[in-house]
């Protein structure tokens, strides 16, 4: 359904994951992988997210590498984010830039969406860029370490998924950035699944996935994307 392509940051060739169907103009969307990589599942997913009306981007943080186990994803994380994460929000960056220069995607407002450590750059780019006007992020922060944290900074509408028995994400920082959302007047839902941890959507993580809880979580995200993008591109 879709194809990879190829496109430039600072200087270096990054390899990312385009799906779109048809070639009419639709909202983007920038997917944002776990520290697994971008490995079949995210790839599927970003078929699925066209398949209900989005051009979507998935940038590869890791450049063709993928992780099945835990010390193997530590490893991938830890030598991409030597620098701080600067290499990964500057790919996100340039990700956004081609997404938004490409001839099928409608308006200029896209929406990121991110899977734990993506969710910590879908986050990131938000604060930065005001062309994203929808966040969705999954058992991960939208986080922001300048003055003011992300609601200070970001114009996006957040929505986030929670797992309540989280070894990684626990639930007190999230909550936090929940209060300073509404406190700055920004639209934010946060939502927590009983019964679920850490990497509780994606499908091929037995250990982990909650199927009643990721379907959940899927007609949410498709019901606050639709809203949000079409309202941002008809402003």
């Amino acid at each position: 359904m879709g194809q990879f392509v190829e496109f430039d940051s600072n200087g270096d060739a990054v390899r990312a994951y385009l799906s779109s169907q048809g070639d009419e103009k639709k909202p983007g969307i920038l997917l944002c992988h776990a520290w697994w990589g971008l490995n079949d599942f995210f790839v599927g997913l970003a078929d699925r997210l066209s398949a209900e009306g989005y051009t979507v981007l998935a940038p590869d943080l890791f450049g063709g590498h993928t992780a099945i186990t835990i010390p193997e994803a530590e490893a991938l994380a830890t030598n991409l984010e030597q620098d701080g994460g600067e290499k990964a929000i500057t790919i996100e960056q340039a990700a956004l830039d081609y997404l938004l220069g490409l001839p099928n995607v409608a308006g200029n407002r896209v929406g990121a969406i991110g899977f734990s450590l993506g969710a910590a750059y879908a986050g990131y780019l938000a604060a930065l860029r005001p062309e994203v006007a929808a966040v969705v992020v999954f058992y991960g922060g939208p986080y922001y370490g300048g003055e003011g944290g992300y609601a200070g900074h970001t114009h996006a509408a957040t929505q986030g998924h929670f797992a309540l028995n989280d070894d990684y994400e626990p639930v007190e920082p999230i909550r936090e950035v929940e209060a300073d959302l509404k406190k700055a007047g920004k639209a934010v839902d946060f939502y927590f699944y009983p019964d679920s941890g850490h990497w509780f959507f994606e499908s091929n993580r037995p250990d982990a996935y909650n199927a009643a809880a990721a379907q959940l979580a899927w007609e949410r995200t498709l019901v606050f994307l639709h809203s949000i993008l079409k309202e941002a591109n008809n402003a």
